[in-house]
């Protein structure tokens, strides 16, 4: 990439905080997979179950937002290379779709094993 400007930690992380940011001011999906961490933290917190199943409960939760900022970078670079339908971008926009639905359905089964 010819632009790419030197690294730097102070700005990768202003980087990320701003991407982190517009994700939560445009993405209803990722500010209820927030809220849904916030309820669970409290709840990872107290259970009674030892430190690798809590960190296994925190961990499928992280990945659901991991997966949806990966999906929502995936539908912004479709937009910007095909703004008109485009049969190929469709399917990208479901197959980044499917990747957050995986890890939801992830997150399901291992809170479901380990407070079962």
């Amino acid at each position: 990439m010819l632009n790419k400007p030197k690294y730097s930690i102070f700005a990768n992380t202003r980087y990320a905080i701003q991407g982190l940011s517009d994700l939560l001011k445009t993405e209803s999906s990722f500010r209820l997979e927030i809220l849904v961490l916030l309820v669970a933290i409290p709840i990872i917190i107290f259970i009674d179950k030892s430190m690798l199943e809590k960190l296994f409960l925190f961990s499928s939760i992280m990945l659901i937002l991991v997966v949806e900022a990966i999906n929502g970078a995936v539908e912004r670079v479709v937009d910007l290379v095909s703004p008109e339908y485009n049969e190929l971008a469709g399917k990208a926009k479901d197959a980044g779709s499917s990747a957050v639905f995986i890890s939801i359905s992830l997150a399901v089964v291992i809170w479901g094993v380990i407070l079962w």
